[in-house]
């Protein structure tokens, strides 16, 4: 059953037009608002180029500001439901009834969480905590004024806001002065400018109306932050000098307690030689404020005095201190200050309050990211072997490069000695990220040594690696996975099913006249290919099936003798499926093209040559591990 919350008197809900139509699915994380409003723009650019009808009335009024409301919205989505976001974004063409406009509907998974809006008070709905303010800011009420109507609609599992904007020139603020506009069209831009002051008689009225993209806009921006002195840095430049001549921002370390003292992590002011003294003031008496205070606004004694050089003309006015949170944890504080003044009008007090809470959200988030990218990187090295072996009469030369993406990644590699003069070497990769692919990874290293030690052939190394990982490892990536949910983490979407492994497997054997014997196995792995001393390339194995997938899977060898000269390139999928647009890197064996150009190299040459072919197939930074292993017999 299907339940409508209108806003607007006199509507019924959004419309049932639907073409044209483009609608997309978004993570639930905080990096969705930026992509939600760069596919919007998309959108309307290629509607524009089709030359529709409704499209002749598309300004960049009407861009801007349906690129606000499905920020702010999906914004919403992401902190308040914590679910993926569902974006629909049509175009309805005018009828004899209404005018051409555009429609967004934004769709979380969790009806039951109610969207956030502005309420006199915290604490009747039982959401939040008697006499603390609850965590949300404006949104609904920039969606009302931007949009000609809006609402929300329930359905089984799903929750949408819709907002329509009509086409033509509609005017929200029939009876805003003409700079309105401008103040509501506020970009990233112009927002970390250095404006002048607004005179106080003005800030009532900006607060109302050029405050709302303001807010918009700063989510974004600190948003998409994953240092935490990044967001204070950006915090200070969007408070002054808009809504203070000077303010400092005091953060709390990671683990906090009675003893731990808040460090100064920006100080900001209009004067920049100023800045220095001020700091230098503030820094011998951190700020923290005690939990009782909420989050609202704490009158602060004015910082210093012109004879210990806190404000060295002799200035005061009003102080302000706001405590930072996120998730009912204490982060810091803002302190801030205007001079020549006697009070700060309320709507500004509410707006900085408004403000401290999305920078609370930033610097939660960002701290969040530090703390995975750290035991991703213990994990790393751990997983990791500290020292590959050195192989006689053959050089290697071993890249590896984690993506930045704070994520213990599924690549691993190995070289190590067995008995009877063999030299053993893997690449291998477990599908997915995470704990869940760091427990498979952290078991079959080692299980992968100690069989090959015994004196397993290669094939019967792989054999009995399948039937361990379909047995132990896949229990003990279960448990991990079980355990991140109980931690509050996320719970991989495929934690449920087998952790497959890719997995390269190759045994030396030096020969007498120089070389070796080379033995190999290829388990859903790139195939490793040899190259010649001539230029020519060729695969050097045959593709089996991936580890994990039957327990009585069978796996056979290849054999060939890598010759003086010979080199064998072996690399993970980060390197085969790195993307430009719709095309990978070894698209029409591209891999083997470069390849056939490093006739000649050295080991360490050729996997250099390699890496950079790969980095430069596209302008973005590789996002999957990228390993590759060169053997070139001497």
């Amino acid at each position: 059953m299907q339940r409508d919350i209108v806003q607007r008197p006199g509507t019924t809900g959004a419309s049932t037009g639907a073409q044209p139509v483009a609608r997309t699915s978004l993570p639930g994380n905080l990096l969705a608002p930026s992509a939600a409003r760069r596919f919007v723009a998309a959108a309307l650019a290629e509607w524009s180029g089709l030359g529709l009808p409704a499209a002749v009335g598309f300004s960049e009024r009407l861009s801007d500001d349906a690129a606000v409301i499905v920020s702010e919205l999906v914004t919403n989505a992401v902190v308040h439901a914590g679910t993926n976001v569902e974006l629909l974004f049509r175009l309805e063409e005018a009828t004899e009834d209404e005018s051409s406009a555009l429609v967004l509907e934004v769709s979380d998974h969790h009806p039951t969480r109610a969207v956030r809006s502005d309420r006199p008070e915290a604490g009747t709905d039982g959401s939040d905590a008697p006499g603390e303010p609850a965590e949300y800011g404006r949104g609904l009420e920039l969606v009302a004024t931007l949009a000609e109507r809006w609402g929300i609609t329930y359905r089984t599992g799903l929750k949408t806001v819709w907002a329509r904007l009509p086409v033509d020139d509609w005017n929200p603020f029939p009876d805003a002065r003409p700079e309105a506009g401008f103040q509501r069209g506020l970009r990233a831009a112009e927002l970390l400018a250095p404006t002048a002051r607004r005179a106080l008689r003005d800030d009532a009225d900006w607060a109302g109306r050029g405050a709302l993209s303001f807010l918009a806009e700063a989510s974004d921006l600190l948003a998409g932050q994953l240092d935490e002195d990044i967001v204070a840095a950006l915090a200070g430049q969007l408070l002054v000098p808009r809504l203070a001549d000077w303010c400092a921002i005091w953060l709390e370390p990671e683990t906090a307690g009675r003893a731990a003292v808040p460090r100064l992590a920006k100080v900001w002011h209009v004067d920049e030689t100023r800045i220095q003294p001020l700091r230098t003031l503030l820094e011998g008496d951190p700020l923290r404020l005690p939990e009782r205070v909420g989050t609202g606004p704490v009158s602060m004694p004015w910082p210093g005095s012109a004879e210990d050089g806190g404000q060295p003309d002799g200035t005061e006015g009003v102080a302000l201190a706001y405590r930072i949170t996120s998730g009912g944890r204490t982060l810091g504080a803002v302190f801030l200050g205007r001079e020549g003044i006697a009070r700060v009008p309320d709507e500004v007090t509410a707006l900085i309050e408004d403000f401290v809470r999305r920078v609370g959200l930033a610097v939660g988030a960002a701290r969040a990211y530090t703390r995975q990218a750290t035991i991703s990187r213990i994990l790393q090295r751990g997983l990791l072997p500290s020292k590959v072996a050195d192989i006689p009469g053959v050089a290697s030369s071993l890249v590896y490069e984690p993506s930045d993406d704070g994520v213990v990644g599924g690549d691993f590699y190995d070289i190590f000695p067995c008995p009877n003069d063999r030299w053993c070497f893997v690449l291998g990769d477990v599908q997915g990220s995470g704990p869940e692919a760091a427990v498979v990874t952290g078991l079959a290293r080692p299980w992968l040594r100690l069989l090959a030690r015994e004196g397993f052939q290669a094939d019967e190394v792989l054999v009995r690696l399948n039937r361990l990982l379909l047995d132990d490892a896949m229990e003990a990536a279960e448990a991990a996975a079980l355990m991140v949910a109980a931690a509050g983490g996320q719970h991989s979407a495929d934690s449920g099913q087998s952790r497959f492994l890719s997995l390269l497997y190759g045994e030396l054997v030096p020969l007498p006249g120089g070389g070796a014997r080379c033995t190999l196995v290829s388990a859903g792995h790139p195939l490793p290919l040899l190259l010649r001393p001539d230029g020519t390339v060729r695969p050097a194995a045959e593709p089996q099936l991936l580890l994990g997938v039957m327990d009585d899977a069978v796996y056979e060898t290849q054999s060939f003798d890598l010759a003086p000269g010979d080199s064998l390139l072996c690399v993970t999928d980060g390197v085969t499926e790195r993307r430009s647009g719709p095309l990978m890197f070894d698209d029409g064996d591209g891999l083997a093209q470069a390849l056939s150009g490093c006739a000649g190299l050295t080991a360490e040459g050729i996997a250099d040559r390699i890496k950079h072919a790969v980095h430069a197939f596209a302008e973005r930074p590789p996002d999957d591990d990228l390993a590759l292993l060169v053997l070139q017999a001497q």
